[in-house]
């Protein structure tokens, strides 16, 4: 009722008339906008990210920062797969725009213009999943090659293909895990 204390609007005496127009202006202009251009909501469903993200993690996706910049190596995202614009899949972005992935066994190698001789991805936050099989891709302007963490039963872009930048919603911004939570207060 703040915003309508200031107002002298004679035909909206009532109070709880201006407190309705109050909560539907913070709704329209506020809420709304947030929810549909900012942040959204998701849950985790499948085991394609474990053990980073668990089926029931609660995740906020940021929207809003690839309007102002590239998506980067390591980033988790969510994203509508280049097959299907009624799904969301949840992956970690490994190979940037411009860039050949090299899969060689359980080694990942980036050849890119900084580093033309390649590199050899290191990636901490596997946790004793191993990428496997032989594969090369080499990437176009505004596509990406993006793995789940458990890399044993992900579907990604080992066998679709490239994700193209247009079908990326937003990346993880806040993640709420009810396993971790679990595991805090003693349950196992």
């Amino acid at each position: 009722m703040w915003l309508w204390k200031k107002i002298k609007i004679p035909f909206l005496k009532n109070e709880i008339i201006l407190d309705i127009v109050e909560i539907l202006f913070l709704i329209v202009f506020v809420f709304l906008p947030i929810r549909f251009f900012l942040i959204e909501p998701f849950f985790v469903k499948g085991d394609s990210m474990e053990p980073n993200f668990h089926s029931w993690d609660y995740l906020i996706i940021d929207k809003f920062s690839y309007f102002f910049q590239q998506p980067r190596r390591g980033d988790v995202i969510i994203f509508h797969p280049p097959f299907d614009n009624k799904v969301y899949y949840i992956k970690r972005i490994i190979g940037l725009a411009g860039e050949t992935v090299v899969i060689n066994g359980s080694d990942i190698f980036i050849y890119n213009q900084q580093y033309p001789q390649g590199f050899h991805l290191q990636e901490s936050y596997l946790n004793d999943h191993y990428t496997f099989g032989n594969f090369r891709l080499s990437l176009k302007e505004n596509e990406y090659f993006v793995l789940g963490d458990n890399r044993e039963v992900s579907y990604d872009s080992r066998r679709w293909g490239p994700l193209p930048r247009d079908r990326i919603i937003g990346k993880v911004m806040i993640h709420f895990s009810l396993m971790n939570l679990a595991r805090a207060i003693g349950f196992k």
